[in-house]
């Protein structure tokens, strides 16, 4: 039985999503619950792209102690220093360098010569060997290489000192057959191969990232490199979530487990899509909201006689709650705090009496408190930024079927006045747009508004995501109330207060393999 490891990059490849800007607080969240999940590697993001990158990277880097931390680097010195200056504290530093190796690539993008781009692969390696002890080296659109060039550019990073050779499908091109015959061709054809740990990394444009992952286990790969719900780039990435479930249903087949703590994922999953603002399709295979729901009759009859009927995977195994009641009104401040670290979160003490005034306030509305409540206030002060920005203090709308909606809102600015103002719109949601629209000082504009509840029952909580566009710039907020509208109002203000945050993120090109 092989142990595939997890590379996880949804604090790099997975931010690298339109509209998604994660701030260090977010990021540092993001990872404790990835160590929790008990990922192998994870990729912290890319420290040459800004100082803000570089300073996450570093954050993340010295707290995480059960997971290898990384960062990529493009194959030059500069990139290469600035990731040993944000890993070099870490617990196991290493580096993830690439190239690319397409015809396409060399000639378009990098101008250079397939000798040159070997000179340049072997350059970086052996001088990241200087300075990390674990180097990964990428060939960026693997898929689209010649196998014959991809074979001796893989045979000298090996030689060089490179111990992980990670074979991208950089632009979700190929199927399960083709990945898992370059895996074949590198085994038989590399005459070192047997020095290294071959990795897979695959996008999902044609909707086989995963399919194709799997391909790349069967064929030898020991390494995939995923993200949470699949997010990242254009279509995004393998989804982990459903790589780690199928290795583990189907472990007779695939004779390869993981080491990943499973009843972690739904938590993670629930995390990671509040913290980035893109909500998880119902649909979505092992974290979706419909993925344990069975609407069929036959199959509901065929499941109250016997599970395994319709359902291959339980709840349980992922640790989707059972949504049972687990504090109350009464509850007091102890047993609160011990429900917090039974979820994976420690608090600063003050930072938990601001959440437990907000849990009592919410438990007094509230007649039935779940796990997901708690969870959904927990990470909506998460989501809050550390300096002061925009926050919402009051909302008032006027709405009636005869009339037009208006909206009255109050906001306490960055300098701590507070300023009012109201406007209409064809319904609620519009007006109290609209609203915020004449208060912020930019020019915003709507892309796009999803809702959905937070648990079940008369009295659940709404949860909104939206994203808005600014100057060219896409982000995307959340927000979680008892009321619609309060949490669509929200969701705005916080996806405004991130694009302050994203000024520093905007002058670096974006780094996809």
């Amino acid at each position: 039985m092989r142990t595939i490891e997890i590379f996880d990059t949804t604090l790099r490849d997975g931010e690298q999503t339109a509209g998604v800007n994660l701030n260090t607080e977010e990021k540092i969240e993001i990872a404790k619950r990835l160590e929790r999940l008990g990922v192998d590697v994870m990729e912290a993001g890319f420290p040459a792209a800004s100082k803000g990158d570089l300073d996450a990277v570093k954050k993340v880097a010295s707290i995480i102690k059960n997971s290898s931390v990384t960062g990529l680097a493009r194959s030059n010195q500069s990139d290469i220093d600035h990731a040993w200056e944000a890993l070099k504290e870490s617990e196991e530093p290493r580096l993830h360098v690439f190239i690319a190796t397409s015809p396409i690539h060399m000639t378009y993008k990098l101008k250079k010569t397939p000798d040159q781009v070997v000179e340049a692969a072997v350059e970086a390696v052996k001088y990241s060997k200087k300075k990390f002890p674990v180097v990964q080296w990428s060939a960026e659109d693997a898929c689209r290489s010649d196998l014959v060039f991809l074979a001796r550019i893989v045979e000298k990073v090996i030689d060089a000192g490179a111990s992980i050779i990670n074979i991208p499908d950089t632009v979700g091109f190929t199927n399960p057959e083709e990945y898992g015959k370059i895996f074949r061709y590198l085994l038989n054809n590399v005459p070192n191969i047997q020095k290294a740990v071959l990795s897979a990394h695959c996008h999902d444009d044609l909707g086989m990232a995963v399919a194709n992952s799997l391909s790349a286990v069967e064929n030898g790969a020991n390494q995939i490199e995923c993200t949470i719900n699949g997010i990242g780039e254009r279509a995004g990435n393998a989804s982990l979530e459903e790589i780690a479930v199928a290795l583990a249903i189907r472990e007779d087949f695939y004779q390869a487990k993981t080491n990943l703590v499973l009843k972690e994922i739904s938590r993670t999953s629930q995390l990671v899509s509040r913290l980035t603002g893109i909500a998880v399709p119902p649909n979505k295979a092992v974290v979706g909201k419909n993925a344990f729901a069975h609407e069929s009759g036959i199959h509901q009859d065929g499941v109250l006689k016997e599970k395994s009927t319709y359902e291959i995977i339980t709840p349980e195994l992922v640790g989707v709650p059972s949504n049972q009641l687990v504090l109350g009104k009464h509850s007091g401040r102890h047993a609160f705090r011990d429900y917090l670290a039974k979820l994976g979160f420690q608090p600063e003490e003050s930072k938990i009496k601001v959440l437990f005034e907000d849990f009592k306030l919410l438990a007094d509305r509230k007649k039935e408190m779940t796990e997901e409540d708690i969870f959904a206030l927990l990470i909506d002060h998460r989501i809050q930024p550390e300096v002061p920005l925009y926050q919402l203090k009051d909302l008032q709308v006027n709405y009636g079927t005869n009339q037009i909606p208006t909206a009255t809102l109050r906001l306490l600015t960055p300098d701590g006045k507070v300023i009012q103002d109201a406007a209409t719109g064809s319904g609620s949601v519009e007006a109290i747009y609209n609203t915020l629209g004449k208060m912020l000082p930019s020019s915003l504009k709507l892309k796009d508004y999803r809702i959905q509840s937070v648990g079940a029952g008369r009295d659940a909580l709404a949860q909104v995501f939206v994203q808005i566009v600014c100057d060219g710039h896409e982000i995307n907020g959340s927000g979680t109330a008892q009321d619609v509208l309060e949490a669509s109002a929200k969701a705005y203000v916080h996806a405004f207060n991130k694009l302050q945050l994203h000024s520093d993120k905007t002058n670096y090109e974006r780094m996809s393999i």
